[in-house]
């Protein structure tokens, strides 16, 4: 269970801020950024995981530098979106390793796609072998990105209350 907005205060958003920007730093350093003790801080930290506010911790890698070149968007329409259709593709993007993040969106598409691959030869093949070819599939668009221009963490800290 997710704990609501309001539970959090002024130093639990500050936790937040921190470990958003990195992860690894030592609860005694985190500690002393957000202006409290170790203990009660890693209680709060330990809270924060428990409540599903912290997901998890992740590595951040440069799929550049790992032969990973093609970042690329599908917006996926299905012909059927009943709920049992909706949940199988979406059980399906789990199968495929280049995409990396999906979303379930509102308006002309259903779906949101976020793929990476090698090159644009596999990029190419997994669109036309697997994503234009699964079933109830009736449209895939795709955008090629050039170059990211912005880089942040998922939560904009100036869009919520602290």
């Amino acid at each position: 269970m997710h704990a609501a907005q309001s539970d959090l205060d002024a130093i639990d958003w500050k936790i937040l801020r921190e470990l958003q920007h990195d992860g690894r730093m030592t609860n005694v350093e985190l500690s002393g950024r957000v202006g409290i003790s170790a203990p009660p801080c890693l209680r709060r930290v330990r809270r924060l995981e428990e409540t599903g506010i912290i997901r998890g911790y992740r590595a951040l890698l440069n799929a550049p530098a790992l032969g990973l070149d093609v970042v690329a968007f599908c917006l996926i329409g299905l012909h059927h979106q009943a709920d049992a259709e909706l949940k199988t593709f979406a059980e399906r993007t789990r199968g495929w390793p280049i995409v990396r993040n999906a979303w379930m969106v509102s308006g002309e598409s259903d779906f949101l796609l976020h793929c990476v691959a090698s090159d644009l030869g596999a990029f190419q093949t997994f669109v036309i072998e697997e994503l234009a070819s699964a079933p109830n599939v009736d449209t895939v668009r795709t955008a090629l990105t050039i170059r990211r221009v912005k880089d942040e963490g998922l939560v904009a800290f100036s869009e919520v209350r602290t």
